[in-house]
């Protein structure tokens, strides 16, 4: 009876919604801001996306660049200036015209710490990620120059010859000047939302509740195939199960491994299996000492049998990391072994480096899943078990998404968990991301002269034009890291994601939350 009555539930549910005309999306959280630049988690970029578009796009469902918002684009010689010719005849949501001049505004704020527009409290941290810092703090961008109308040329300061896949960072979204200069300050909030060329337009945003967003009929692409696109928050991987099985959301994303024969025994369901890019990895910041020490962090990274975590933890669906640049990419050093699991070893190391007894420190956990850490507490607690063996006491720690996004490149944490899924296809996203002269001051702490030195070789990649030039640098900066035990690589995995049977066209992306949802229909 219980089972009849909550079959009819969801049949009512699905006919309230209009099931036929409105996707649900289950994800992890809500978004933290659909301003993209400013954004920090994928559950705002997918939003985000859905809204906002970028110069270059890629083909759904992999990494190759398309064009998007750009038609085409060209080089100078030594890739120091490129030049893009824009789609003509699209408009933002709010009626007015997408141009030259549009581009050279967003791309300004971004960069341009002092930018009128740029908003109170705003960090735009991202825009630091892909272009190296902010306008006279290093970044690569010097000007933007409008040519004509449809036409914008980007002076670089060095030459950078995967430019175009740099502007297709999920970041890099296209925002109306207009909407923006009407409220800098609460754009990409819940009051206001966001405003750009996208397949749907911003329609509604309930704190701790959901974002509906309403097809744009004015599409200049192919056109969204439901009316309405909802997101819901569902923190715990096992509730967006339940809530897809009862038949109140269309998808749920990033589920727990062990969930596929579960997905695959319901009639009602359909299992789905994403090319993970992506990387987890368990972060050292050495402002905490006695972190800053090499001997204590490579008794760390051989206290862990890190094996049996992602044995026990992602069902056969992750592998083991090494380094930081997925194996399916160029740009990983030959050569470099995993950690041993080797608890005697990490003992004696931590006598060596003064800690005989070991001592007590902090470990900070993600308190949502994402596809690199499918359950993040339980992996903190297991953590937490090895480093107990060798005398290493942790506290575990949590604390809301947003802000743990902002603390921990704050220095707040001593260990944390974290992890990647990449904007563009290129090694620079990982490592420069990672281990960048800012970042690896900020988010690991380290500013010995190893650190100064891998900063300098990512400098130097991403400026360097030939392949293998770059291959060595990013080789010798991995080995750094690895010999350095800058941050432990903990798992790549391949993530887990279910629709309901009538749900057709859902392809993830392999980075991450680009996912192309106007492709979507429920049948």
């Amino acid at each position: 009876m219980k089972r009849w009555t909550a079959s009819i539930l969801a049949v009512l549910l699905a006919a309230s919604l209009g099931f036929a005309q409105t996707l649900i999306y289950g994800q992890s959280d809500l978004p933290k801001t659909l301003d993209s630049v400013d954004a920090q988690d994928g559950n705002s970029l997918r939003v985000a996306y859905q809204i906002t578009e970028s110069l270059v796009a890629f083909e759904p469902g992999t990494a190759n660049i398309v064009p998007g918002l750009a038609v085409s684009w060209e080089a100078n010689e030594d890739s120091t200036i490129w030049t893009f010719k824009l789609r003509r005849g699209v408009k933002f949501h709010d009626g007015t015209p997408f141009n030259a001049e549009a581009v050279k505004f967003n791309f300004d704020r971004w960069n341009d710490p002092n930018h009128p527009y740029r908003g109170e409290g705003k960090s735009f941290v991202p825009f630091t990620w892909v272009f190296g810092g902010f306008k006279g703090e290093g970044s690569i961008l010097d000007r933007v120059e409008v040519v004509d109308e449809y036409t914008v040329r980007f002076h670089l300061t060095d030459s950078v010859g995967f430019f175009p896949q740099m502007l297709g960072a999920i970041y890099m979204q296209i925002d109306s000047p207009t909407a923006v200069m009407k409220n800098p300050d609460k754009y990409g909030t819940p009051e206001v939302g966001s405003v750009g060329t996208g397949p749907f337009k911003f329609k509604s945003w309930t704190i701790g509740d959901k974002v509906v967003l309403e097809r744009n009929d004015e599409y200049w692409g192919e056109k969204a195939k439901v009316d309405t696109l909802v997101f819901r928050g569902i923190p715990e991987p096992a509730s967006r199960l339940a809530e897809l099985k009862a038949g109140a959301i269309h998808i749920a994303n990033n589920l727990s491994p062990e969930d596929l024969r579960v997905i695959e025994s319901d009639p009602n369901l359909k299992a789905v299996k994403q090319n993970g890019l992506n990387i987890g990895y368990l972060a050292i910041h050495q402002t905490h000492a006695p972190l800053d020490n090499l001997l204590v962090r490579k008794a760390i990274a051989m206290a862990v049998d890190w094996d049996a975590i992602v044995d026990a933890f992602y069902a056969g669906l992750g592998e083991r990391a090494t380094q930081f640049v997925p194996p399916a990419m160029w740009g990983r050093a030959e050569g470099i072994p995993p950690y041993p699991y080797d608890p005697e070893t990490a003992k004696k190391l931590l006598a060596e480096a003064g800690y005989p007894n070991g001592f007590k420190t902090e470990l900070w956990f993600m308190p949502v899943s994402r596809p690199y850490f499918p359950a993040p507490q339980p992996i903190a607690e297991t953590i937490a078990s090895y480093l107990a063996e060798v005398g290493i006491q942790v506290e575990l720690k949590t604390e809301d998404w947003g802000t743990y996004l902002s603390d921990y490149n704050q220095g707040k944490f001593p260990l944390y968990m974290l992890g990647w899924s990449p904007d563009y296809p290129d090694p620079d996203n990982y490592l420069f991301t990672f281990f960048g002269p800012e970042t690896i001051k900020s988010a690991s702490g380290c500013t010995t002269e190893v650190c100064e030195r891998i900063g300098e070789l990512l400098f130097k990649a991403r400026t360097e034009p030939d392949p293998e030039v770059r291959q060595e640098l990013y080789a010798e900066v991995q080995r750094l890291v690895y010999e350095n035990v800058i941050r432990i690589p903990v798992a790549h995995n391949n993530p887990l994601h279910a629709t309901l049977k009538n749900v057709e066209g859902w392809v993830p992306s392999p980075l991450g939350s680009s996912e192309n949802l106007n492709l979507v229909e429920v049948k």
